[in-house]
């Protein structure tokens, strides 16, 4: 994100992914780069070598949906880096001015008394949050960057007992779902990338935005439990996506939870 080339970045990546033998080729003797050669990530999409160059040297930046499709079959993309690597050859998007959250969104907030509840922004800053978020972790209060904290905090690493997938799942998710373009993003990004995991993790090129999934918590008060994560998309302020945790009622977890408070 940190560079002015995203989608080219994006293609050298992912080919550099792929093994010799999804183009046929063996992988005997000395290759020059990893994964597949230029020349047979063309032949792949039906596209020429000099084209494919043109896009990932950066001088052609908008194919066409015909070319995206072929390349996306080539790499072997989901469903998910198909809709990220589209999202990368368009045209500048106009871009959503940020918004503050509403009254009527931190009402509801503060409605969920027994579910920890968040906002955040496309960009993983914590906009609010309820009583509960704040007691389960630091990283919900509002101010902090979700994605910082899961890198750089010691606390946040010894609250996660998953966290190696769940850091994977959030480089992942700012990939997807943050705006490229946006120069506080790539400031973001430049900051981080001095932290050896999000390095390693971010130069995989993976987007996959946030999902509702368990997640386990080893808190330092009530000990194990884990929670269901929803996320929800605030209407008429697409910038922001509320987060919401819920244990299985009359679970253990559900009764860890009622002790945070």
């Amino acid at each position: 994100m940190a560079t002015d080339n995203p989608l080219g970045e994006f293609l050298k990546a992912r080919r550099g992914r792929i093994p010799p033998s999804h183009a046929d080729r063996p992988a005997l003797g000395r290759r020059r780069v990893a994964g597949l050669r230029r020349e047979e990530l063309a032949r792949l999409a039906g596209i020429s070598e000099p084209y494919l160059t043109r896009l990932e040297q950066g001088v052609d930046r908008h194919p066409s949906p015909q070319v995206l499709r072929a390349l996306a079959r080539a790499l072997d993309l989901d469903a998910d880096a198909s809709a990220f690597m589209f999202t990368l050859a368009a045209p500048d998007p106009v871009r959503l001015p940020e918004t503050e959250v509403t009254p009527d969104v931190h009402q509801l907030l503060d409605a969920w008394v027994d579910s920890p509840a968040y906002v955040r922004n496309r960009r993983f800053d914590v906009l609010a949050a309820n009583e509960r978020a704040r007691a389960l972790a630091p990283m919900y209060e509002p101010g902090h960057n979700l994605v910082r904290d899961m890198f750089l905090s010691r606390e946040v690493r010894r609250l996660l007992p998953d966290w190696p997938e769940i850091a994977a799942q959030t480089a992942a998710a700012l990939r997807a779902e943050a705006d490229p373009r946006d120069p506080r993003t790539a400031r973001l990004v430049a900051e981080l990338e001095a932290n050896e995991d999000f390095r390693r993790l971010w130069a995989r090129q993976d987007a996959r935005p946030s999902r509702d999934e368990l997640k386990r918590f080893m808190h330092p008060v009530v000990g194990e439990f884990s929670l269901r994560r929803q996320a929800l998309t605030v209407g008429g302020a697409e910038q922001q996506v509320i987060i919401v945790y819920q244990a299985a009622p009359g679970s253990p977890s559900a009764a860890a939870l009622a002790r945070l408070l």
